[in-house]
């Protein structure tokens, strides 16, 4: 059974709720992507709000994931629009809000929220080979493997693609290549 999610627009009074849910998982992140590191946790506040400057630009468009309990319990994150209104997606599910839908739920959310409220046309995304939980997600959520690529410290990685249109997630409008 899945879990009742909703998707929020990242804010400042986000923020000490960011920052326990990257620290609660960090090693369970660590495991299949790229950690962050220590200077992230260090300067998380200066961190926060570059993040909510960089929103206010119209560059990227970060969420939060939070249960039907009001929990944080995932990131999602639009970033890297180009002028042709295509972006990456990018997102963490916490360790222990895993295999319920969450992520597939989210996913749903933040194309249909791409589509309308930030007028997107195609998203792309990479999934390191090994993460199978991650590509699933894509492929559920109608992306197209487009081709190979590395992410973190060169691990091997599917590079994902799907066109946008306003009021569907059915998936895939337009496939190529990123």
């Amino acid at each position: 059974m899945a879990t009742e999610v909703r998707v929020e627009r990242l804010r400042a009074d986000h923020e000490d709720a960011v920052l326990a849910f990257e620290r609660e998982n960090r090693a369970y992140f660590a495991r299949s992507i790229s950690d962050r590191g220590d200077a992230y946790f260090a300067g998380f506040a200066a961190q926060h709000r570059a993040l909510l400057e960089e929103q206010d630009t119209g560059a990227c468009h970060y969420h939060v994931i939070v249960d039907g309990r009001g929990e944080l319990i995932g990131r999602i994150n639009l970033y890297g629009t180009d002028t042709n209104g295509v972006a990456a997606l990018g997102y963490r599910v916490a360790e222990s809000a895993t295999g319920r839908g969450v992520a597939t739920a989210a996913v749903a959310a933040v194309c249909e929220l791409a589509a309308t409220a930030y007028r997107l046309s195609t998203l792309v995304a990479d999934a390191a080979v090994e993460n199978q939980a991650s590509r699933t997600v894509l492929e559920r959520s109608g992306f197209l493997a487009v081709g190979e690529t590395t992410v973190g410290a060169g691990r091997a990685a599917v590079r994902y693609r799907r066109g946008l249109s306003a009021g569907t997630d059915a998936g895939p409008e337009t496939a190529g290549t990123a």
